[in-house]
């Protein structure tokens, strides 16, 4: 664990942080130079990142809150005021919802450029789990693998081996992203395709992580995340179903010049 990167003097860089910095200047890089092939604004891209990540934090912050009511009840301040405590799919909402209402505003076809943002989210999610292992959080259950790691100052601490599961959804983040953009976008020929693929591989893949985690288990020995995540694969199928619909010659509506 290393959740200090550097310190000097007052100035402290948490890896948490500077992952986050990284993911979401990663994810710009990646979307200006998408939409400078649609003939879009570098402007335009560098919104779409400042409202996904505005959004993103103050939805991960609410699910950790309603995760955590019991604490929150007792330290409201405190809690929402903590650097740490941020829930992905809370980020995942946040973030859509805010780049939807900036979509919006500007009159852009959602389905369209949505195929073009989406994927993006595994990208910043890589770089997010490598924050947490940095940090210590999100670990897994204990295991005897090679590979396993302990993590004695996490929360909850792990002074045994266990899966380090942030470096399993790093790496099938960054696969998945390769499938979607590579393989499987150019080949699509429905708009809305990309983006309804993304929400059934972003919840199918952290509901089976979820079973390697160190969570609290509800209702059919699931966790909060792994009902979530089905929700999220769920909606995927039904954008696939009755929202996709066939692409146009004409390229996403650009800005006014």
């Amino acid at each position: 664990m290393h959740p200090i990167l550097l310190k000097l003097g007052p100035v402290t860089l948490y890896s948490y942080g500077f992952m986050m910095a990284m993911g979401f200047l990663t994810c710009y890089y990646l979307l200006q130079r998408e939409y400078r092939k649609l003939g879009e604004s570098p402007e335009f891209a560098s919104n779409i990142v400042f409202w996904a990540a505005i959004g993103g934090i103050v939805g991960a912050k609410i699910f950790y809150l309603i995760e955590n009511l019991s604490e929150f009840i007792i330290d409201p301040l405190g809690m929402i005021i903590s650097g740490s405590g941020l829930v992905f799919h809370g980020g995942l909402i946040g973030g859509a919802v805010a780049v939807i209402i900036y979509l919006t505003r500007l009159k852009k076809s959602i389905i369209q450029h949505g195929d073009i943002i989406i994927p993006m989210m595994f990208v910043g999610q890589a770089f997010g789990r490598i924050g947490c292992f940095f940090a210590g959080c999100c670990h897994g259950k204990a295991c005897d693998l090679p590979w396993a790691m302990t993590f004695p100052y996490a929360s909850p601490p792990a002074n045994y081996p266990v899966h380090p599961t942030q470096l399993y959804e790093a790496t099938l983040n960054l696969i998945l992203f390769f499938v979607l953009v590579k393989l499987i976008r150019p080949r699509t020929k429905r708009d809305g395709t990309t983006f309804g693929l993304y929400l059934i591989f972003a919840g199918t893949e952290r509901f089976l992580i979820e079973f390697l985690r160190v969570n609290p288990r509800y209702a059919l020995g699931l966790s909060s995340a792994q009902y979530t995540s089905a929700a999220i694969a769920l909606i995927g199928v039904l954008l696939l179903a009755f929202f996709t619909k066939e692409k146009t010659k004409q390229k996403p509506k650009t800005a006014k010049q």
